[in-house]
Protein backbone atom coordinates (compact mmCIF):
# COMPACT_ATOMS: atom_id res chain seq x y z
CA UNK A 1 0.00 0.00 0.00
CA UNK A 2 1.94 3.05 -1.11
CA UNK A 3 1.04 6.61 -1.16
CA UNK A 4 3.49 9.74 -2.52
CA UNK A 5 3.25 13.53 -1.62
CA UNK A 6 5.15 15.96 -3.23
CA UNK A 7 5.62 19.79 -3.09
CA UNK A 8 7.84 22.57 -4.98
CA UNK A 9 9.61 25.41 -3.48
CA UNK A 10 12.73 28.08 -3.91
CA UNK A 11 15.16 29.77 -1.75
CA UNK A 12 12.54 31.55 0.09
CA UNK A 13 10.08 28.73 0.35
CA UNK A 14 12.53 25.44 0.00
CA UNK A 15 10.22 22.33 -0.66
CA UNK A 16 12.36 20.61 2.34
CA UNK A 17 9.82 22.34 4.59
CA UNK A 18 7.67 19.19 3.84
CA UNK A 19 10.31 17.60 6.69
CA UNK A 20 8.79 20.33 9.26
CA UNK A 21 5.20 20.37 9.01
CA UNK A 22 5.06 15.95 8.63
CA UNK A 23 7.44 16.03 11.46
CA UNK A 24 9.78 13.14 9.41
CA UNK A 25 13.47 13.96 8.45
CA UNK A 26 13.91 13.92 4.88
CA UNK A 27 17.33 12.42 5.61
CA UNK A 28 15.91 9.45 7.53
CA UNK A 29 13.88 6.75 6.36
CA UNK A 30 11.84 5.44 9.24
CA UNK A 31 9.47 2.62 9.88
CA UNK A 32 6.19 2.84 12.77
CA UNK A 33 4.27 0.03 14.01
CA UNK A 34 0.73 -0.42 13.38
CA UNK A 35 -1.98 -2.88 14.58
CA UNK A 36 -2.34 -4.70 11.19
CA UNK A 37 1.84 -3.94 10.01
CA UNK A 38 4.66 -1.48 9.77
CA UNK A 39 4.56 2.06 8.17
CA UNK A 40 7.62 3.20 6.02
CA UNK A 41 8.37 6.89 5.75
CA UNK A 42 11.50 7.72 3.49
CA UNK A 43 11.96 10.76 0.95
CA UNK A 44 12.71 9.56 -2.74
CA UNK A 45 14.08 13.28 -3.28
CA UNK A 46 14.50 15.93 -1.27
CA UNK A 47 15.85 19.26 -1.92
CA UNK A 48 15.20 23.27 -2.70
CA UNK A 49 13.24 22.85 -5.70
CA UNK A 50 10.94 19.31 -5.03
CA UNK A 51 10.54 16.97 -2.25
CA UNK A 52 9.04 14.03 -2.07
CA UNK A 53 7.97 12.13 0.89
CA UNK A 54 6.45 8.20 0.19
CA UNK A 55 4.60 6.19 3.08
CA UNK A 56 4.68 3.01 2.32
CA UNK A 57 2.24 0.65 4.20
CA UNK A 58 3.23 -3.48 4.79
CA UNK A 59 0.22 -5.12 5.93
CA UNK A 60 0.46 -8.04 8.14
CA UNK A 61 -2.40 -10.43 6.51
CA UNK A 62 -2.42 -12.83 9.13
CA UNK A 63 -2.43 -9.97 11.85
CA UNK A 64 -5.10 -8.89 10.39
CA UNK A 65 -7.21 -12.15 10.11
CA UNK A 66 -6.35 -12.94 13.75
CA UNK A 67 -7.02 -9.08 14.81
CA UNK A 68 -10.51 -9.44 12.79
CA UNK A 69 -11.61 -12.46 14.93
CA UNK A 70 -14.17 -11.96 17.67
CA UNK A 71 -14.83 -8.17 16.49
CA UNK A 72 -18.66 -8.79 15.78
CA UNK A 73 -19.32 -7.19 12.48
CA UNK A 74 -16.49 -5.13 11.77
CA UNK A 75 -14.32 -8.90 12.06
CA UNK A 76 -12.91 -10.68 9.16
CA UNK A 77 -14.82 -12.48 6.70
CA UNK A 78 -15.43 -16.25 7.65
CA UNK A 79 -14.82 -17.47 4.00
CA UNK A 80 -11.62 -18.93 4.89
CA UNK A 81 -9.59 -18.11 2.05
CA UNK A 82 -11.10 -14.85 1.86
CA UNK A 83 -9.05 -14.21 4.80
CA UNK A 84 -6.09 -14.26 3.55
CA UNK A 85 -6.66 -13.47 -0.40
CA UNK A 86 -7.87 -10.02 -0.96
CA UNK A 87 -6.64 -6.66 -2.17
CA UNK A 88 -5.95 -5.25 1.56
CA UNK A 89 -1.95 -5.54 1.18
CA UNK A 90 -1.79 -3.56 -1.77
CA UNK A 91 -5.15 -0.98 -2.38
CA UNK A 92 -5.78 2.16 -0.51
CA UNK A 93 -8.17 1.83 2.14
CA UNK A 94 -9.21 2.87 5.46
CA UNK A 95 -5.88 0.79 7.09
CA UNK A 96 -3.77 3.38 5.25
CA UNK A 97 -6.15 6.23 6.06
CA UNK A 98 -5.39 4.99 9.77
CA UNK A 99 -1.40 4.74 8.84
CA UNK A 100 -1.75 8.65 7.60
CA UNK A 101 -3.53 9.67 10.74
CA UNK A 102 -1.26 7.57 12.97
CA UNK A 103 2.18 8.31 10.97
CA UNK A 104 1.36 12.15 10.56
CA UNK A 105 -0.81 13.05 13.44
CA UNK A 106 0.47 16.60 14.16
CA UNK A 107 0.81 17.06 10.00
CA UNK A 108 -2.91 16.24 10.20
CA UNK A 109 -3.90 18.86 12.91
CA UNK A 110 -2.20 21.56 11.33
CA UNK A 111 0.76 21.62 14.36
CA UNK A 112 4.47 22.51 13.83
CA UNK A 113 6.27 23.39 16.99
CA UNK A 114 9.58 24.33 15.08
CA UNK A 115 8.04 26.34 12.79
CA UNK A 116 4.46 27.42 13.39
CA UNK A 117 4.07 29.47 10.64
CA UNK A 118 4.13 26.42 7.71
CA UNK A 119 1.29 24.94 8.01
CA UNK A 120 -1.09 28.11 7.57
CA UNK A 121 0.81 28.09 4.44
CA UNK A 122 -1.11 26.98 1.26
CA UNK A 123 1.65 25.34 -1.03
CA UNK A 124 1.76 23.71 -4.54
CA UNK A 125 1.20 19.61 -3.87
CA UNK A 126 0.63 16.74 -5.47
CA UNK A 127 -0.71 13.04 -3.70
CA UNK A 128 -0.24 10.41 -5.47
CA UNK A 129 -1.83 6.62 -4.84
CA UNK A 130 -0.85 3.95 -7.56
CA UNK A 131 -3.78 1.58 -6.45
CA UNK A 132 -7.03 3.26 -5.25
CA UNK A 133 -10.37 1.17 -5.21
CA UNK A 134 -13.13 3.38 -6.08
CA UNK A 135 -16.74 1.89 -6.10
CA UNK A 136 -18.80 3.94 -8.23
CA UNK A 137 -15.44 4.76 -10.68
CA UNK A 138 -13.42 7.54 -11.42
CA UNK A 139 -16.56 9.94 -12.03
CA UNK A 140 -16.93 9.89 -8.24
CA UNK A 141 -13.20 10.09 -7.76
CA UNK A 142 -13.80 13.53 -9.67
CA UNK A 143 -17.04 14.30 -7.82
CA UNK A 144 -15.46 14.04 -4.23
CA UNK A 145 -12.18 15.88 -5.19
CA UNK A 146 -12.60 18.56 -7.50
CA UNK A 147 -15.29 20.66 -5.74
CA UNK A 148 -12.12 20.68 -2.44
CA UNK A 149 -9.94 22.51 -4.96
CA UNK A 150 -7.92 19.61 -6.70
CA UNK A 151 -7.50 18.52 -10.27
CA UNK A 152 -8.02 15.26 -10.59
CA UNK A 153 -6.19 12.64 -12.79
CA UNK A 154 -8.58 8.91 -12.30
CA UNK A 155 -6.69 6.33 -14.41
CA UNK A 156 -8.76 3.49 -14.42
CA UNK A 157 -6.59 0.27 -13.92
CA UNK A 158 -7.40 -2.86 -16.61
CA UNK A 159 -8.41 -6.25 -15.28
CA UNK A 160 -5.84 -7.55 -17.65
CA UNK A 161 -3.38 -5.70 -19.54
CA UNK A 162 -2.77 -9.01 -21.79
CA UNK A 163 -6.62 -9.44 -22.71
CA UNK A 164 -8.11 -5.78 -22.85
CA UNK A 165 -11.42 -7.28 -23.66
CA UNK A 166 -11.90 -7.59 -20.27
CA UNK A 167 -12.17 -3.86 -19.13
CA UNK A 168 -11.47 -2.20 -16.39
CA UNK A 169 -10.95 -3.36 -12.78
CA UNK A 170 -12.70 -1.28 -10.15
CA UNK A 171 -9.22 0.46 -9.00
CA UNK A 172 -7.88 3.70 -10.40
CA UNK A 173 -4.30 5.59 -10.63
CA UNK A 174 -5.30 8.82 -8.28
CA UNK A 175 -3.16 11.75 -9.10
CA UNK A 176 -4.31 14.80 -6.81
CA UNK A 177 -2.80 18.22 -7.81
CA UNK A 178 -3.35 21.62 -6.00
CA UNK A 179 -1.42 24.93 -5.39
CA UNK A 180 -4.52 26.60 -2.75
CA UNK A 181 -4.61 23.96 -0.33
CA UNK A 182 -2.49 23.17 3.12
CA UNK A 183 -0.91 19.71 4.12
CA UNK A 184 -3.46 20.02 6.82
CA UNK A 185 -5.98 19.82 4.72
CA UNK A 186 -4.83 17.63 1.95
CA UNK A 187 -4.20 15.06 4.62
CA UNK A 188 -7.78 15.32 6.06
CA UNK A 189 -9.20 14.96 2.66
CA UNK A 190 -7.34 11.77 2.54
CA UNK A 191 -8.42 10.61 5.62
CA UNK A 192 -12.02 10.58 5.22
CA UNK A 193 -12.28 10.06 1.64
CA UNK A 194 -9.79 7.04 0.96
CA UNK A 195 -12.14 4.55 2.75
CA UNK A 196 -15.38 6.32 1.47
CA UNK A 197 -14.00 5.56 -2.10
CA UNK A 198 -13.19 2.12 -0.78
CA UNK A 199 -16.65 1.72 0.78
CA UNK A 200 -15.30 -0.36 3.41
CA UNK A 201 -13.62 -0.27 6.98
CA UNK A 202 -11.69 -2.99 8.00
CA UNK A 203 -12.68 -2.22 11.82
CA UNK A 204 -16.17 -2.33 13.57
CA UNK A 205 -18.17 1.78 13.67
CA UNK A 206 -18.98 2.71 16.08
CA UNK A 207 -19.87 6.19 17.33
CA UNK A 208 -17.16 7.56 17.85
CA UNK A 209 -16.57 7.83 14.50
CA UNK A 210 -19.36 10.74 14.11
CA UNK A 211 -16.55 12.78 15.88
CA UNK A 212 -13.61 11.60 13.65
CA UNK A 213 -15.70 12.59 10.65
CA UNK A 214 -16.52 15.43 11.88
CA UNK A 215 -13.34 17.15 13.04
CA UNK A 216 -11.70 15.91 10.03
CA UNK A 217 -14.57 17.24 7.69
CA UNK A 218 -14.22 20.47 9.31
CA UNK A 219 -14.20 23.46 7.06
CA UNK A 220 -15.06 21.56 4.00
CA UNK A 221 -17.72 18.28 4.55
CA UNK A 222 -20.78 20.72 5.68
CA UNK A 223 -20.68 22.34 2.43
CA UNK A 224 -19.86 19.74 -0.03
CA UNK A 225 -22.15 18.48 -2.74
CA UNK A 226 -21.37 14.81 -1.91
CA UNK A 227 -22.02 15.50 2.03
CA UNK A 228 -24.22 12.61 1.93
CA UNK A 229 -22.68 9.99 0.19
CA UNK A 230 -19.50 10.87 1.94
CA UNK A 231 -21.50 10.57 5.59
CA UNK A 232 -23.04 7.59 4.55
CA UNK A 233 -20.10 5.23 3.51
CA UNK A 234 -17.52 6.64 6.24
CA UNK A 235 -20.03 5.44 8.66
CA UNK A 236 -20.60 1.89 7.27
CA UNK A 237 -24.13 2.85 6.21
CA UNK A 238 -25.37 2.95 9.89
CA UNK A 239 -28.37 4.80 9.03
CA UNK A 240 -28.23 5.95 12.70
CA UNK A 241 -25.01 7.29 13.18
CA UNK A 242 -25.37 8.42 9.19
CA UNK A 243 -28.02 10.83 10.67
CA UNK A 244 -26.53 12.32 13.81
CA UNK A 245 -23.94 13.17 11.71
CA UNK A 246 -26.15 14.72 9.32
CA UNK A 247 -27.99 16.70 12.01
CA UNK A 248 -24.60 18.22 13.67
CA UNK A 249 -23.48 18.95 10.11
CA UNK A 250 -26.53 21.13 9.24
CA UNK A 251 -25.89 22.69 12.69
CA UNK A 252 -22.37 23.94 11.27
CA UNK A 253 -24.18 25.16 8.19
CA UNK A 254 -26.58 27.08 9.96
CA UNK A 255 -24.04 28.42 12.47
CA UNK A 256 -21.43 29.34 9.24
CA UNK A 257 -24.45 31.08 7.85
CA UNK A 258 -25.18 33.33 10.53
CA UNK A 259 -21.60 34.31 11.61
CA UNK A 260 -22.11 32.68 14.87
CA UNK A 261 -21.34 29.46 16.55
CA UNK A 262 -22.80 26.13 16.89
CA UNK A 263 -23.74 26.32 21.15
CA UNK A 264 -25.68 29.59 20.39
CA UNK A 265 -27.83 27.65 17.36
CA UNK A 266 -28.24 24.01 19.71
CA UNK A 267 -29.40 25.56 22.82
CA UNK A 268 -32.78 24.34 23.19
CA UNK A 269 -31.98 21.36 25.44
CA UNK A 270 -29.25 21.80 28.39
CA UNK A 271 -26.79 18.87 28.67
CA UNK A 272 -28.21 18.32 32.20
CA UNK A 273 -31.15 17.12 30.43
CA UNK A 274 -29.69 15.07 27.66
CA UNK A 275 -27.60 13.66 29.82
CA UNK A 276 -31.04 12.05 31.98
CA UNK A 277 -32.40 11.04 28.48
CA UNK A 278 -30.03 8.44 27.72
CA UNK A 279 -31.36 5.08 27.54
CA UNK A 280 -30.05 2.47 30.56
CA UNK A 281 -28.14 -0.05 28.70
CA UNK A 282 -29.98 -3.54 28.27
CA UNK A 283 -27.33 -5.43 30.15
CA UNK A 284 -28.16 -3.18 33.20
CA UNK A 285 -31.78 -3.49 33.02
CA UNK A 286 -31.45 -7.50 32.81
CA UNK A 287 -29.36 -7.42 35.78
CA UNK A 288 -31.87 -5.47 37.76
CA UNK A 289 -34.93 -7.16 37.11
CA UNK A 290 -32.54 -10.42 38.22
CA UNK A 291 -31.92 -9.45 41.62
CA UNK A 292 -35.39 -7.47 41.99
CA UNK A 293 -36.78 -11.00 41.30
CA UNK A 294 -34.53 -12.89 43.64
CA UNK A 295 -34.52 -10.78 46.59
CA UNK A 296 -38.43 -11.12 46.43
CA UNK A 297 -38.34 -14.95 46.14
CA UNK A 298 -36.44 -14.52 49.80
CA UNK A 299 -33.18 -16.74 48.22
CA UNK A 300 -30.07 -16.40 49.98
CA UNK A 301 -28.16 -18.90 48.71
CA UNK A 302 -28.27 -18.63 44.76
CA UNK A 303 -26.45 -20.20 41.81
CA UNK A 304 -25.24 -18.18 38.80
CA UNK A 305 -25.64 -20.84 36.24
CA UNK A 306 -23.30 -19.46 33.01
CA UNK A 307 -21.64 -16.63 35.06
CA UNK A 308 -19.50 -16.14 31.99
CA UNK A 309 -17.68 -12.85 33.36
CA UNK A 310 -19.47 -12.60 36.28
CA UNK A 311 -20.94 -9.16 36.59
CA UNK A 312 -23.90 -10.72 38.21
CA UNK A 313 -21.94 -12.26 40.84
CA UNK A 314 -20.30 -8.86 41.46
CA UNK A 315 -23.78 -7.38 41.71
CA UNK A 316 -25.34 -10.19 43.88
CA UNK A 317 -22.31 -9.48 46.49
CA UNK A 318 -23.08 -6.10 47.02
CA UNK A 319 -26.29 -7.44 48.83
CA UNK A 320 -25.79 -9.10 51.75
CA UNK A 321 -28.70 -10.90 52.31
CA UNK A 322 -27.24 -13.23 49.55
CA UNK A 323 -25.21 -15.08 52.13
CA UNK A 324 -23.95 -18.02 49.05
CA UNK A 325 -22.98 -17.19 45.48
CA UNK A 326 -22.03 -19.48 43.49
CA UNK A 327 -20.81 -18.53 39.89
CA UNK A 328 -20.46 -21.63 37.51
CA UNK A 329 -19.62 -21.80 33.75
CA UNK A 330 -17.61 -24.41 31.46
CA UNK A 331 -15.09 -21.80 30.33
CA UNK A 332 -12.26 -21.73 32.02
CA UNK A 333 -11.01 -18.14 30.82
CA UNK A 334 -14.37 -16.80 31.73
CA UNK A 335 -13.47 -17.90 35.04
CA UNK A 336 -10.03 -16.18 35.64
CA UNK A 337 -11.89 -12.63 34.31
CA UNK A 338 -14.68 -12.98 36.67
CA UNK A 339 -12.04 -13.90 39.28
CA UNK A 340 -10.48 -10.89 38.07
CA UNK A 341 -13.23 -8.66 37.87
CA UNK A 342 -13.97 -9.55 41.84
CA UNK A 343 -10.90 -9.32 42.81
CA UNK A 344 -10.83 -12.43 45.11
CA UNK A 345 -7.58 -12.42 45.33
CA UNK A 346 -7.76 -9.15 47.47
CA UNK A 347 -10.83 -9.94 49.31
CA UNK A 348 -11.21 -9.93 52.76
CA UNK A 349 -11.93 -13.46 54.13
CA UNK A 350 -15.09 -12.76 55.35
CA UNK A 351 -16.11 -11.82 51.90
CA UNK A 352 -14.68 -14.52 49.89
CA UNK A 353 -16.54 -16.81 52.08
CA UNK A 354 -19.66 -16.02 50.46
CA UNK A 355 -18.54 -16.34 46.89
CA UNK A 356 -17.38 -19.44 45.02
CA UNK A 357 -16.21 -19.89 41.39
CA UNK A 358 -17.29 -23.25 39.73
CA UNK A 359 -15.99 -24.75 36.47
CA UNK A 360 -18.72 -27.04 35.19
CA UNK A 361 -21.58 -28.00 32.37
CA UNK A 362 -24.67 -27.73 31.83
CA UNK A 363 -25.63 -30.57 30.17
CA UNK A 364 -24.70 -33.28 32.83
CA UNK A 365 -26.33 -33.48 36.66
CA UNK A 366 -23.60 -32.13 39.55
CA UNK A 367 -24.05 -32.70 42.95
CA UNK A 368 -22.74 -29.16 43.83
CA UNK A 369 -25.78 -27.57 42.81
CA UNK A 370 -28.38 -29.35 45.13
CA UNK A 371 -29.82 -27.24 47.73
CA UNK A 372 -29.90 -24.10 46.90
CA UNK A 373 -32.71 -21.49 46.90
CA UNK A 374 -32.25 -19.97 43.88
CA UNK A 375 -30.60 -20.61 40.05
CA UNK A 376 -30.50 -18.20 37.25
CA UNK A 377 -29.90 -19.08 33.79
CA UNK A 378 -29.47 -15.29 32.53
CA UNK A 379 -28.95 -15.30 28.52
CA UNK A 380 -27.89 -19.04 28.90
CA UNK A 381 -30.53 -21.54 27.06
CA UNK A 382 -30.12 -19.86 23.18
CA UNK A 383 -26.31 -20.80 23.68
CA UNK A 384 -27.31 -24.35 23.36
CA UNK A 385 -28.00 -26.77 20.05
CA UNK A 386 -31.45 -27.77 20.85
CA UNK A 387 -31.24 -31.19 21.10
CA UNK A 388 -28.76 -30.54 24.36
CA UNK A 389 -31.38 -28.60 25.65
CA UNK A 390 -33.18 -31.55 27.40
CA UNK A 391 -30.18 -32.18 29.14
CA UNK A 392 -29.64 -28.59 30.75
CA UNK A 393 -33.61 -28.63 31.66
CA UNK A 394 -32.80 -32.03 33.64
CA UNK A 395 -29.75 -31.28 35.31
CA UNK A 396 -30.95 -27.47 36.60
CA UNK A 397 -34.83 -28.46 37.08
CA UNK A 398 -35.41 -31.96 37.68
CA UNK A 399 -31.44 -32.85 39.70
CA UNK A 400 -30.31 -29.76 41.39
CA UNK A 401 -34.01 -28.71 41.76
CA UNK A 402 -33.66 -24.89 43.30
CA UNK A 403 -36.51 -23.42 44.75
CA UNK A 404 -36.55 -20.35 42.21
CA UNK A 405 -35.08 -20.66 38.63
CA UNK A 406 -35.11 -17.16 36.64
CA UNK A 407 -34.32 -17.88 33.30
CA UNK A 408 -33.90 -14.49 30.16
CA UNK A 409 -33.57 -15.27 26.48
CA UNK A 410 -33.87 -12.56 23.61
CA UNK A 411 -37.03 -12.01 22.15
CA UNK A 412 -36.33 -12.41 18.89
CA UNK A 413 -39.77 -10.53 17.52
CA UNK A 414 -37.60 -7.61 18.69
CA UNK A 415 -34.46 -8.01 16.70
CA UNK A 416 -36.50 -6.22 13.77
CA UNK A 417 -35.93 -3.05 15.88
CA UNK A 418 -31.82 -3.65 15.96
CA UNK A 419 -31.03 -1.04 13.26
CA UNK A 420 -27.83 -2.40 12.82
CA UNK A 421 -28.94 -6.27 12.93
CA UNK A 422 -29.34 -7.20 9.64
CA UNK A 423 -32.72 -9.72 8.78
CA UNK A 424 -32.15 -12.99 10.13
CA UNK A 425 -29.46 -12.54 11.77
CA UNK A 426 -29.45 -13.75 15.72
CA UNK A 427 -27.34 -10.90 17.44
CA UNK A 428 -25.00 -13.01 18.87
CA UNK A 429 -22.77 -15.58 16.75
CA UNK A 430 -23.13 -18.04 19.21
CA UNK A 431 -26.81 -18.54 19.75
CA UNK A 432 -28.07 -21.51 18.41
CA UNK A 433 -31.28 -20.38 18.10
CA UNK A 434 -33.39 -17.02 19.48
CA UNK A 435 -37.59 -17.52 20.42
CA UNK A 436 -40.45 -15.72 20.12
CA UNK A 437 -42.67 -14.89 23.07
CA UNK A 438 -45.16 -17.86 22.57
CA UNK A 439 -42.44 -20.19 21.79
CA UNK A 440 -40.79 -19.08 25.12
CA UNK A 441 -44.02 -19.17 27.24
CA UNK A 442 -44.97 -23.07 25.86
CA UNK A 443 -41.29 -24.21 26.74
CA UNK A 444 -41.32 -22.73 30.00
CA UNK A 445 -45.17 -23.97 30.34
CA UNK A 446 -43.81 -27.22 29.33
CA UNK A 447 -40.82 -27.38 32.07
CA UNK A 448 -43.00 -26.26 35.05
CA UNK A 449 -45.57 -28.83 34.29
CA UNK A 450 -42.77 -31.45 34.22
CA UNK A 451 -40.83 -30.57 37.18
CA UNK A 452 -43.42 -28.92 39.73
CA UNK A 453 -42.83 -25.29 39.07
CA UNK A 454 -45.13 -22.59 38.87
CA UNK A 455 -44.26 -19.71 36.16
CA UNK A 456 -44.44 -16.14 35.47
CA UNK A 457 -43.57 -14.18 32.56
CA UNK A 458 -41.80 -10.73 33.34
CA UNK A 459 -40.84 -8.27 30.15
CA UNK A 460 -37.35 -6.67 30.11
CA UNK A 461 -36.58 -3.84 28.61
CA UNK A 462 -39.21 -1.21 27.27
CA UNK A 463 -42.45 -3.32 26.20
CA UNK A 464 -42.87 -2.43 22.16
CA UNK A 465 -46.53 -3.13 21.59
CA UNK A 466 -46.02 -4.85 18.11
CA UNK A 467 -42.71 -6.99 19.32
CA UNK A 468 -42.97 -7.21 22.78
CA UNK A 469 -39.43 -6.40 24.90
CA UNK A 470 -36.04 -7.15 23.75
CA UNK A 471 -35.63 -9.65 26.49
CA UNK A 472 -38.52 -11.90 28.10
CA UNK A 473 -37.88 -13.64 32.06
CA UNK A 474 -39.72 -16.18 33.32
CA UNK A 475 -39.37 -16.91 37.10
CA UNK A 476 -39.94 -20.27 38.41
CA UNK A 477 -41.22 -21.40 41.63
CA UNK A 478 -41.29 -24.71 43.04
CA UNK A 479 -44.57 -26.02 43.82
CA UNK A 480 -44.55 -27.91 47.09
CA UNK A 481 -48.23 -28.14 48.34
CA UNK A 482 -48.68 -31.38 46.79
CA UNK A 483 -45.39 -33.05 48.55
CA UNK A 484 -46.50 -31.29 51.63
CA UNK A 485 -50.29 -32.55 51.58
CA UNK A 486 -48.85 -36.19 51.01
CA UNK A 487 -46.46 -35.68 53.56
CA UNK A 488 -49.16 -34.56 56.45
Amino acid sequence: MFLTISTRGDAAHPATDLGYLLHKHPGKAQKFSTSHGTAHVFYPEADEQRCTAALLLEIDTVALVRRGKGKGRGGAPDAALAQYVNDRPYAASSLLAVALSGVFSSALRGVCAARPELPERARPLRVEVPALPARGGPGLVHRLFEPLGWTVTAEPVALDTEFPAWGDSRYVRLVLESDTLTLAEALRHLYVLLPVLDDAKHYWVSSDEVDKLLRAGEGWLPGHPEQKLITSRYLSRRWSLTRQATERLELVRLAEADDSEVEEIDNAVAEETEAEERPTPLAVLRREAILAALRASGAARVLDLGCGQGQLVQELLKDTRFTEIVGLDVSARALTIAARRLKLDRMGERQASRVRLLQGSLAYTDKRLKGYDAAVLSEVIEHLDLPRLPALEYAVFGAARPRTVVVTTPNVEYNVRWETLPAGHVRHGDHRFEWTREEFRAWAARIAGLHGYDVEFTPIGPDDPEVGPPTQMALFHRDDTEKEAKAA
